[in-house]
């Protein structure tokens, strides 16, 4: 039998946590960039809709344009 050595043990433990701190705070930043990127697209599809709607109103303006100009 091979006896395990505590001080290596320990040491491995405290690379290993160091390891996991390291992975929980690039997992923080990747959740805040994700939330950043969520909110742009909410922005966007926001205007888009805006848009769309301005467009709407603008074509049915001009239909109702041409249609009294016609009568």
């Amino acid at each position: 039998m091979v006896p395990i050595d505590s001080e290596l043990l320990k040491s491995e433990r405290d690379r290993l946590r160091d390891a996991l701190r390291e992975t929980e705070a690039q997992v923080r930043k990747v959740e805040a960039d994700l939330k950043s990127l969520r909110q742009r697209e909410i922005q966007t599809k926001r205007e888009i809709e805006a848009l769309s709607t301005l467009i709407e109103i603008k074509d049915h303006r001009e239909v109702k344009a041409e249609g009294s100009a016609g009568a």
